[in-house]
């Protein structure tokens, strides 16, 4: 299922939506927290973004692992396989960070809404949430980095 897609690798494919789907969830939350007039127009793309980065960066972590099952199957070098796995534990951790992220992001948007206002919450929620977005927000960025830069370090140190 996470092998490939048109004859393509899979991971190779999905990479790109998670480096760009992460930034602009990070970026969308933080605004929506600190940007009270601008939440009208940001919610529903947060609250898209909440639930399909998580979803598009646990298809990246499926999908490289299968791709480093084929590379094992294939006779890597152990130095090279040893570069896949710690690529592997970023990207593992920069899933769990996208989705507490993205839960974050949701229970802001959900608490900051009309729906919210009428059930009468703490005042100070929509604060804390929007800490909470922003801490996360930060170490997603990070890792979305270092996972990035250590997969591309593997694929073309040395060809370009």
């Amino acid at each position: 299922m996470f092998r490939e897609f048109n004859g393509l690798p899979l991971h190779v494919l999905v990479i790109h939506a998670v480096v760009v789907l992460v930034p602009l969830l990070a970026l969308f939350a933080i605004a929506y927290g600190l940007l009270p007039r601008w939440r009208h127009r940001l919610d529903w793309a947060v609250a898209a973004l909440a639930v399909i980065t998580p979803a598009v960066a646990w298809v990246a972590t499926e999908s490289g692992e299968e791709l480093e099952g084929i590379l094992r199957a294939k006779g890597y070098p152990p130095d090279r396989l040893q570069q896949i796995s710690e690529h592997a534990e970023y990207g593992d951790t920069l899933f769990w960070f996208s989705l507490g992220l993205g839960a974050a992001a949701l229970l802001l948007v959900l608490s900051a809404s009309r729906f919210a206002r009428a059930r009468n919450l703490p005042r100070w929620l929509p604060i804390v949430l929007t800490v909470a977005v922003a801490v996360l927000a930060g170490f997603a960025l990070v890792y979305v980095y270092l996972t990035g830069d250590s997969g591309a370090k593997m694929v073309w140190d040395g060809i370009v």
